[in-house]
């Protein structure tokens, strides 16, 4: 995930409020993170950190080495924000169509979604689309990329937010991080946020064939099947959403027909959750995202898996050679929007 305003003092945008909450929220991250080693090195700070800061070492180190991803000082330095998440994202989309409303910054372009360093404020802006007649969510997020261009004041830094995830969970967020400081196109949220989640799905099964140990790919097997099973789920219920917008024009009959949708969706997620015998607590977060899922929530979904197939075909196509599959990235990234993601399509019906 990208972060969009910290380029503020590049523009004249009349919206000088979010520019400033952007850059004040980054700048006191940026504040917060010291040097991992000195982290590690401090008596006071606890055990469990310890150890995970060392496996984030081994992992930053796996990536640039192995992956082949920026060697830089991002995720070389640790912030404790003393919160759950670093930002909140808000997303928005009509009551007929799953595609995202976009705003639009300086370097990054336009993309489909907002971000707050303030839940309060994320979710006021939230409610207000929804009082224009949009559907609209905001939720909390662990990580953002700042595409490389703040390395020189020591890079994106690793976080509380997520610095306890199990090691596989852990390894694929840095390696999707990093990911968006290899390629970025401007004005395509999917294209950016799907080939860093290839990298991150590629990248893991690397290094859990090479690195972890095997509890950890034993629980990585147990964590990403019931991740695969609530993607089947949603992926499904988009297609579901997608069709019937695109085939009945009646408001009142599609309506009735979308509340449809979404009841066997939430019906179908409570019989996943029953047969994951988790502790309630575990998934809170997913028991409020399922409570709440519109079109927005969907819509945001697609923009991080829709075209990964396609990235994951064109890695294969090139032998699994990180350097050749960058460089192919990066052409695609030059081309026409409908043309890359056409390209990739095809990818995928090819490999299929």
């Amino acid at each position: 995930m990208v972060l969009a305003t910290f380029a503020l003092a590049l523009t004249g945008c009349s919206n000088i409020g979010y520019y400033l909450q952007s850059a004040g929220g980054h700048l006191r991250v940026m504040n917060a993170a010291r040097p991992v080693r000195e982290v590690i090195a401090d008596d006071t700070s606890p055990e469990r950190l310890r150890k995970q800061l060392e496996l984030s070492q081994r992992i930053r180190e796996f990536a640039s080495h192995d992956l082949q991803l920026p060697d830089n000082p991002s995720y070389r330095r640790y912030a404790d924000l003393h919160r759950s998440a670093v930002i909140w994202n808000v997303v928005a989309a009509p009551p007929d169509s799953l595609k995202l409303k976009t705003w639009c910054f300086p370097i990054t372009g336009c993309i489909t979604y907002r971000g707050y360093f303030d839940e309060k404020e994320a979710r006021a802006e939230a409610a207000r689309l929804a009082a224009e007649g949009m559907e609209s969510a905001a939720y909390p997020v662990p990580a953002y990329s700042t595409l490389g261009w703040m390395n020189w004041a020591g890079g994106d830094p690793l976080l509380n937010t997520f610095i306890y995830y199990p090691e596989g969970e852990l390894a694929r967020l840095v390696f999707h991080e990093l990911a968006h400081q290899v390629v970025y196109a401007k004005d395509d949220s999917m294209f950016n946020e799907s080939f860093a989640t290839a990298v991150e799905r590629l990248g893991v099964r690397r290094w859990l064939d090479t690195q972890a140990s095997e509890k950890a790919r034993a629980d990585y097997v147990v964590y990403n099947g019931r991740r695969l099973q609530f993607r089947a789920l949603t992926q499904a219920t988009r297609r579901d959403l997608q069709s019937l917008y695109e085939t009945h024009p009646d408001p009142v009959a599609r309506e009735k027909r979308k509340q449809e949708i979404l009841a066997n969706f939430r019906a179908g997620y409570r019989q996943l959750r029953d047969g994951w015998n988790l502790d309630p607590n575990r998934l809170r977060l997913t028991d409020q995202w399922v409570a709440e899922a519109n079109n927005a929530s969907f819509g945001a979904q697609a923009t991080y898996d829709e075209l990964v197939p396609g990235f994951e075909a064109l890695f294969a196509s090139v032998g699994g050679d990180w350097t050749r599959f960058y460089d192919e990235a990066r052409r695609l990234a030059k081309l026409p929007k409908a043309e890359r993601h056409l390209f990739l399509k095809d990818k995928e019906n090819a490999h299929a």
